[in-house]
């Protein structure tokens, strides 16, 4: 039996922010996302702008990141998102949790 080597960049942590525009307040887009979390190995935050937006910052493994945001997309609230703006960075820990911002 042969076990493949674990590859060092898969078990790599990200930290993902998104700004995600259009209809995105008042929709409960913030409330669907943190539930959207439980189903996935990521910690963040996710809150209001002033500008009309929502910030989404999630840190986890980049496939799950990614599964994420694919979730969020298909959901209920996706169909209000008009743009996302995401950038990519080295994990910094600090997160607990999966929480909405006030």
């Amino acid at each position: 039996m042969s076990i493949e080597p674990i590859r060092q960049d898969a078990m790599e942590r990200w930290r993902l922010t998104v700004y995600y525009s259009g209809r995105v307040q008042g929709v409960g887009f913030r409330y669907c996302v943190r539930v959207l979390s439980a189903g996935f190995e990521v910690v963040g935050t996710v809150r209001n702008l002033v500008d009309g937006r929502v910030e989404m910052v999630a840190e986890g493994q980049r496939e799950e990141l990614d599964a994420f945001c694919v979730a969020i997309r298909e959901s209920d609230v996706g169909s209000f998102v008009r743009g996302e703006q995401a950038s990519w960075a080295a994990a910094s820990g600090g997160l607990r949790g999966f929480e909405i911002l006030k």
